[in-house]
Parts: structure tokens; C-alpha cells; sequence
């Protein structure tokens, strides 16, 4: 019974990981399409048509361009992160992990520093709270980036491998802000959210898109976790497809809803 359990809880975690890496590339896509057209075509007005407005400001060009940077390496690190992860590609063909490593690190910088810039120039919309999440999170993510990079040249793949996995964490914080802004729209409504984005949900997502990942990762790196019965298989299964379909349904709403529509409106 613990054995069909345990070849149960295996296959729930790679279809969750399925459904993640899918719904973060298509994030991923959308991004460097819809916001790359706009820039291409002139038309940046179009940056304030997602979840969080006002991140276009003719008058502030140093604003716009650590966005429009922060745009183009956060697509591009959410198309690569997943490949990294995958065992049979970093063994079998370490030449193409290396580069693509090397590409995912540079973009994962940019990213940051990218963010950073924005809010320095300008600030979010959410204000002292958002500014202060979201600078966390750039300055979380410039640090892993550099460690990750530190201990691949030094050699510490054991160290590198621990830095990689929290820069990855880190580097899907963008989409895990998506869904859970999704989820929080569609269970709870408008019920602490406000247009200016100070209402008591708002936030908490401020913070909840990175910090408790980074919480369950610690636990996971510091500790050798074993589900040895009946029960845990089942509560941990539970959740996992729980997961699962959490994010399809959010996915699907943001395809929907959001993507497909802003996508329609640029090429339009």
C-alpha cells in the first residue's frame, strides 16, 4: 500500500511540476510578446494593462527603462529556469546547462537591478508596502544570482546547487504573483483590494509570492524529509493536487481574461 503510495505521490509531483513549467513558460511568452510589442510598435500605454498599472510614465524615461529591462530578462528566466532543473539535461549534456546557466544568471541580474530601478525612479503603485516587498525581492534575487555564479566558478556544486535552487524560487516569484493575485480575485473578489493596491490582501501578495517558497525551500535543504506512512501520503497528495489545480484554474483565467485580450489589443 506505502509503495503504490509513494509511485502516487511521485507522479503528483511531476504532473505539478508539468502544469508549473507550462503556465510559467506561457507566462513567460506573453511577457516578452505583449511587452515587446508595445515597445516595438510605439505604443508603451499598453504596459498598464496588466495586474499592476501606472508602470509606463512618459514623463519618467529612467523608470521605463529599468521596467522595460526588468520585462524583457524576467521572460526570458522564466522560459529557461525549468530546462535547468531537469537532471538528465544538466548530466547528459553539461555544455548546454553550463550556457544556458550562464544566460539564465545574466538575465536573472537584469531582472533585478531592472526592478530595483523602477522603483527607485518611480515606486509602485502599492506604495511603502510594495516598495518595500517587491525591493526585498530584487535585492534576494541579485544576491542568489551572484552566489549561484560564485560557487559554479569556485567549483561548490554542492553550495551552487543550494543558491541555484533559491535563485529559481526567486526567479518564478513574478508568476506565482500572477496566480496568487488570480486565486485572491476570483475566491475573495474585491474583499481587501484596492485600485491604489493598499488593502490587506494586497499586501500580504506583497510578500507571499517569495517568502514562504523560500521558507519551504530552507526546511527542504536543511532537513531529509521522509514520508514513512499511510496518512502523509495521503495529506501531502491532497495538496499537491490541490496545486495542481489551483494553478490550471488560475492559468486559465489569466489566459482568458488577461493575456489572450492585452495580446489582441497591442497586435490590434
Amino acid at each position: 500500500m506505502v509503495n503504490n503510495l509513494s509511485k502516487a505521490f511521485d507522479f503528483s509531483v511531476r504532473i505539478l511540476a508539468i502544469v508549473s513549467w507550462i503556465s510559467a513558460v506561457a507566462f513567460g511568452l506573453y511577457i516578452l510578446a505583449f511587452y515587446f510589442t508595445s515597445f516595438i510598435l510605439g505604443d508603451l500605454d499598453n504596459w498598464n494593462l496588466g495586474i499592476l498599472p501606472g508602470l509606463y510614465d512618459s514623463q519618467n524615461t529612467k523608470s521605463t527603462f529599468g521596467m522595460g529591462l526588468h520585462f524583457a530578462a524576467g521572460g526570458l528566466i522564466l522560459v529557461l529556469g525549468s530546462i535547468q532543473l531537469v537532471e538528465r539535461i544538466r548530466i547528459n549534456y553539461p555544455l548546454w546547462h553550463r550556457w544556458i546557466g550562464r544566460i539564465y544568471i545574466i538575465s536573472s541580474l537584469a531582472t533585478a537591478i531592472g526592478g530595483l530601478f523602477f522603483i527607485f525612479f518611480k515606486g509602485t503603485v502599492g506604495g511603502l508596502s510594495m516598495d518595500i516587498g517587491f525591493g526585498l525581492y530584487g535585492f534576494l534575487m541579485f544576491i542568489s544570482s551572484i552566489m549561484t555564479w560564485k560557487h559554479a566558478v569556485k567549483g561548490d556544486f554542492s553550495k551552487h546547487r543550494r543558491w541555484a535552487l533559491r535563485l529559481f524560487v526567486l526567479a518564478i516569484g513574478s508568476w506565482l504573483y500572477r496566480i496568487e493575485s488570480a486565486l485572491a480575485r476570483i475566491i475573495l473578489g474585491d474583499f481587501g483590494h484596492t485600485n491604489d493596491f493598499h488593502g490587506v490582501v494586497d499586501m500580504i501578495l506583497n510578500f507571499f509570492f517569495y517568502v514562504p517558497n523560500l521558507i519551504i525551500l530552507e526546511i527542504y535543504l536543511t532537513r531529509k524529509w521522509q514520508i514513512k506512512n499511510k496518512i502523509s501520503y495521503f495529506i501531502f497528495i491532497i495538496l499537491i493536487w490541490s496545486f495542481i489545480f489551483s494553478i490550471a484554474f488560475a492559468s486559465y483565467f489569466l489566459v482568458i481574461e488577461w493575456w489572450i485580450p492585452n495580446l489582441k489589443k497591442s497586435i490590434g
